[in-house]
């Protein structure tokens, strides 16, 4: 079944460099068969990047609103937990 957004794993994702991650066409990345997140790559024409932008920044900030932890707030539960 063809789909509309390819998929890769996050093995696949961490080995690329960052001139490759601009030429990637947008992707979901997944780890042990369970969805990760989608990297959506807006590279390229200034004016669809900078609509990306600011749409990606607007749904990031209602998704932060309702939950998730910080880098901070997850790597110092990890310290505590040791």
């Amino acid at each position: 079944m063809a789909e509309l957004i390819p998929s890769i794993t996050i093995t696949q994702f961490r080995n690329l460099k960052a001139h490759q991650l601009k030429r990637l066409k947008s992707c979901e990345v997944y780890s042990d068969g369970g969805y990760l997140f989608t990297f959506v790559n807006g590279s390229g024409n200034a004016e669809p990047s900078i609509y990306l932008r600011i749409q990606s920044e607007y749904l990031c900030q209602a998704a932060n609103a309702v939950g998730g932890e910080t880098l901070e707030q997850i790597t110092n539960k990890e310290l505590v937990e040791a």
